[in-house]
């Protein structure tokens, strides 16, 4: 687009054009309702009242809102036509902006209403303005009425995005908080665990020297002060879920694997089939952690959007991923995708999947029903 035409757009965007419109559309409505009376020897009185006729029906576009504006600029339009058969083509040119405004502002009833008037003159033989008039007054109305939708329509659509985004986003932080208390435990167990170490070697080695011994119960001290302050971080993230605060079972990883799909088949009554490809080996703790809950929420998932469907759990171990893949062979999401409900589903799955540094794909498959692929790196416990 070149820079006159978008300097022309954002002219007639601003809340000067009517202002401008209507001046300049007075000046040549005055002068062309003028001449015209002058060449068909009109009375100098009636000139007079012809040319304010004229300046009525295009100076209320410049002064009036656009209400007044249009009731103004009609009444006088119908006067000029119904007792001079007289109208110019800077008045149609009003007349036409006019019922454009008062319909991009929403009054497309009163807008109609004015329309109509043109019409019944143009049929009893007001003259070919009157007829362009009554042909492009109702395009004027629509045209502002459509503008007018579509411009609700967006605001409204924006609106609607902006409250989406929002939920989405105090979704994810809730799913962030979540996997950090679950991976407290996970970190506090190998803090606990190097305290522990720490404090048994240097009770137990013989012949050890001070300086070595030393070194020990600094660093058992450290692990426990790092223990107290992730306590104390943890206190702060279950501040928004008290009723978790009392959950203090080991986090789960994959060798209670077993235990969740016979849950999901006594749940569902429907099949639910394991199949395990690689070398299986211990992960780290928290890609474990990742995995398993993955899983659980594909599988309440696929029993609250596909009851009844067979479920494939898949677990496949490469050296530098551990690659799951789980399907369901119901009919699949009607349109839109059934794990996106707040809280759960998508969201908790994407920033699982992100907390560890992996990759998530979901969709319908071209067979049907609903498949969750996830890549996570393996990070095995050697």
């Amino acid at each position: 687009m070149s820079k006159e035409s978008d300097w022309v757009l954002r002219f007639a965007a601003s809340p000067r054009a009517p202002v401008v419109a209507g001046v300049l559309l007075g000046a040549v409505a005055v002068a062309e309702s003028v001449v015209h009376a002058v060449t068909r020897g009109v009375d100098v009185r009636l000139v007079l009242v012809v040319g304010l006729l004229a300046a009525a029906t295009t100076v209320p576009l410049a002064i009036l809102r656009p209400a007044p504006a249009a009731i103004t600029a009609t009444a006088a339009a119908v006067l000029s036509l119904g007792l001079f058969h007289s109208f110019t083509t800077a008045g149609l040119c009003a007349q036409t902006m006019v019922l454009y405004r008062l319909g991009r502002v929403g009054g497309h009833n009163l807008a109609t209403f004015l329309a109509a008037p043109f019409l019944v003159l143009a049929l009893l033989g007001g003259g070919y303005l009157a007829a362009f008039t009554a042909l492009f007054a109702p395009v004027a109305v629509w045209l502002g009425f459509a503008l007018s939708a579509r411009g609700e329509a967006q605001a409204n659509h924006a609106a609607r995005q902006a409250v989406v985004e929002s939920l989405r986003e105090h979704t994810a932080r809730g799913e962030r908080a979540r996997i950090a208390r679950e991976l407290h435990d996970v970190v506090a167990h190998h803090i606990s665990m190097i305290a522990v170490m720490a404090e048994t070697a240097r009770l137990t080695t013989p012949g050890m020297p001070a300086a070595g011994a030393q070194r020990l119960s600094e660093i058992g001290d450290t692990a426990r002060a790092g223990l107290t302050e992730m306590r104390r971080l943890l206190g702060v993230l279950r501040e928004d879920a008290p009723e978790e605060a009392a959950d203090r079972r080991p986090q789960p990883g994959l060798h209670q694997l077993n235990e969740l799909l016979d849950q999901a088949r006594e749940t569902s009554g429907a099949g639910t089939r394991l199949i395990v490809s690689g070398s299986p080996a211990d992960l780290d703790p928290g890609v474990e952690l990742a995995a398993y809950r993955i899983i659980q929420e594909a599988l309440t998932n696929a029993r609250r959007h596909a009851p009844g469907a067979a479920v494939d759990v898949e677990l496949h171990y490469t050296e530098s991923l551990l690659r799951l893949r789980i399907r369901d062979n119901g009919p699949g999401p009607p349109g839109t995708t059934p794990l996106g409900g707040p809280g759960h589903g998508l969201t908790g799955m994407r920033e699982r999947v992100a907390a560890v540094g992996g990759r998530l794909h979901t969709g319908a498959t071209s067979v049907g029903g609903f498949l969750v692929e996830a890549s996570l790196p393996a990070g095995a416990v050697r």
